[in-house]
């Protein structure tokens, strides 16, 4: 379908169950994706070499509040495009998002100072918040409802993709880390050439619009009576979600490490973590799809909380140990992208979008805070077991939120 095409016959959420996926927009956006695991972790992979080698006089306090501004850059895209992505269409929010991105992480080398540099990533961040939420709704719009979770699962899976590459790229240019910048950048405007021509509209989206721009969708419109339970119980699994996600990933080596584990050791339980990631993001969307989102989502919180304390324990095994970790990333990271699969089916097409991104924006809150409190733990010589324990709080207070969400879809609620 090219894009603008009215659509002919569709369900009533707006897709066409008997339509075969357009494999243009399956790739697009798991492409996009996989951009925003990569830029995510790149600065993370470059800060040594920044320390090192002074540049611009980095020190660490410095990059920590390049890091945050990162963040608070993306949340900020995240909860800005939703109402955008609906008024004006998904196609056009996700090219624009990647060409901003794209620009501004090319220029991020040429800084020539550190508030520059910050101010850079910060823009930059706005285009990549956007990116997730708005390629997360086309993908789940291209697919029949009964196909949600699988869709965001799926698509979710570059997020990991494209951390490994981040890391791999890492070991082979760490003296000459601007080209990790230009690598990304460059391969973002070619992504967004090619949406230009290949990527068609939501047809959700033309017909909730009837094949035209509609009206601003204000946040507000989610405090309706009808709507708000739903909301808070995302905004706080979403929340929960991330916080765990950044949280680990960011600590957890460190964790290991004040546990009494070796430092390679504690590095590879790293790795593990995010290769059960991408099994359980594939496993979850379909148990997903066959169960009922919500139950799944409930399972997989409650399944990555006993994980969490069980890490607390000291294990002589290595094995173990791995298996623990293992699983622990397939139940944390899946728990987290049904959050999303959820939004996509359960709000309908005219606020899908603004829904979308206000759950992924809240949910970058958690990615600030989860690294921030877990930090201060492991300053305080707490790392251990109680940054366990504290993960698994947030697990359970997951499950509490995700267990208030409304079952089926809005419209059956209505």
């Amino acid at each position: 379908m090219a894009p603008g095409t009215r659509p002919e016959a569709l369900a009533p959420d707006g897709t066409s169950p008997a339509r075969r996926v357009d494999p243009w927009t399956v790739a697009l956006c798991w492409i996009t994706v996989m951009l925003e695991g990569y830029d995510l972790v790149v600065l993370g992979a470059i800060i040594p070499t920044l320390l090192d080698t002074q540049h611009l006089g980095f020190t660490a306090g410095d990059a920590t509040t390049v890091a945050t501004l990162s963040l608070v850059g993306v949340a900020i895209g995240a909860i800005s495009v939703g109402p955008l992505s609906d008024r004006f269409g998904r196609r056009k929010l996700l090219i624009s998002s990647v060409v901003l991105f794209s620009l501004f992480t090319i220029a991020v080398p040429w800084a020539d100072s550190i508030t520059m540099f910050a101010a850079l990533r910060f823009i930059a961040g706005l285009g990549l918040g956007a990116c997730m939420p708005v390629s997360l709704t086309l993908m789940a719009e291209s697919l029949p409802a009964r196909q949600r979770a699988r869709a965001s699962t799926l698509t979710m899976t570059g997020y990991h993709t494209g951390a490994v590459i981040t890391s791999l790229l890492a070991l082979q240019f760490a003296s000459h880390w601007q080209w990790l910048f230009y690598v990304l950048g460059a391969v973002g405007l070619v992504i967004a050439v090619i949406q230009w021509f290949k990527l068609p509209e939501s047809e959700a989206f033309l017909a909730a619009s009837n094949g035209g721009e509609r009206k601003k969708v204000p946040y507000t419109d989610l405090l309706k009576p009808a709507l708000l339970r739903a909301c808070v119980g995302v905004w706080i699994a979403s929340f929960m979600g991330l916080l765990l996600v950044y949280g680990l990933n960011t600590w957890l080596p460190q964790l290991m490490r004040s546990a009494g584990y070796a430092v390679p050791e504690a590095v590879t339980q790293l790795l593990i973590l995010n290769a059960g990631g991408i099994v359980g993001l594939v496993v979850g969307g379909f148990v997903a799809d066959r169960r009922g989102i919500k139950w799944t989502a409930l399972v997989w919180f409650a399944v990555a909380a006993v994980m969490l304390a069980l890490l607390s324990i000291k294990m002589d095994s290595d094995l173990v140990l791995s298996v623990v970790v293992f699983f622990t990333g397939v139940f944390v990271f899946s728990a987290q992208v049904l959050v999303y699969a959820y939004v996509t089916n359960y709000f309908p097409a005219d606020i899908r979008g603004t829904a979308l991104g206000s759950a992924s924006g809240i949910g970058r809150l958690g990615s600030i805070v989860g690294p921030t409190i877990t930090g201060a733990l492991v300053a305080a010589g707490w790392g251990h077991p109680w940054g366990f324990y504290f993960f698994a709080l947030v697990g359970v207070l997951a499950v509490a939120a995700v267990a208030t969400l409304p079952r089926g879809t809005a419209a059956e609620e209505a």
